[in-house]
């Protein structure tokens, strides 16, 4: 019986996820801001399911995984994909710091959780959604493109920690492109637009292969590729923007 734990399941890619891994079998705990989102979840495999409320940015959300994975039962698979992000040229620091709290303080409370359950218990993969934006600093999103990055860099770091104390952990660094979920839900125009159903499909075939590092999907790997062979000085230059006000 594989079980695995979902934080951000109440809308978009991580409940697709959710979705793709209960017809598979899977036993799930899925957690969220927004209850009634996750009660319509488990009503379709009550037996199968485990709610729990929790804001990633709240010190509680520690120990509400914990207790959500003990009801589960334990967990072979965490998956992180609870993150928020905005257009900010202004930089409106309110926007900044709030993308912060979220996107790495939020972060880092639960990749650690996850982590430390998994050194705890024998081992496990730990998987992240995190975004192609932290390729490259985006001036039109900083605080986005940046705790991206922040999000890259601290997985590899828990890997060489693994590594480091001989865990049989397996980490997986999801990458994807623009996604039509809630959070693209802003009145723009955005290139190559990804549906999250088929998002969500090839992710799951990303955590079953166990691939490290897996962008979402070919046409953004080849985005990806160019992106990091051009200079700084170039790319300062570069009048980057991710949409068109509609």
């Amino acid at each position: 019986m594989k079980r695995a734990v979902i934080i951000g399941a109440t809308s978009g890619i991580g409940r697709e996820v959710a979705k793709q891994l209960l017809l598979q079998g899977w036993h799930l705990g899925i957690a969220g801001r927004r209850l009634p989102s996750l009660e319509a979840l488990q009503s379709s495999a009550p037996d199968r399911v485990e709610i729990a409320a929790l804001d990633v940015t709240q010190p509680d959300a520690a120990p509400k995984l914990s207790n959500l994975i003990r009801r589960v039962g334990g967990m072979d698979l965490f998956l992180l994909s609870s993150g928020i992000g905005y257009q900010n040229i202004g930089l409106n620091p309110d926007i900044e710091l709030e993308t912060t709290r979220t996107n790495v303080e939020g972060f880092t409370r639960m990749v650690d959780t996850a982590f430390n359950y998994f050194r705890e218990h024998g081992g496990g993969q730990l998987a992240v959604i995190s975004s192609v934006a932290g390729t490259k600093g985006l001036g039109v999103a900083p605080a986005y493109s940046a705790t991206k990055r922040f999000q890259n860099t601290y997985i590899d770091a828990l890997e060489q920690l693994a590594c480091m104390q001989k865990l049989n952990i397996c980490f997986t660094d999801i990458r994807p492109g623009f996604v039509s979920t809630d959070l693209l839900n802003d009145g723009k125009r955005y290139p190559l637009l990804m549906q999250p159903e088929k998002v969500a499909r090839q992710i799951v075939r990303a955590l079953h292969h166990r691939k490290r590092v897996a962008v979402i999907d070919w046409r953004y790997a080849v985005i990806v590729f160019f992106w990091r062979m051009i200079p700084r000085w170039i790319w300062k230059r570069l009048p980057i923007r991710t949409g068109k006000t509609m």
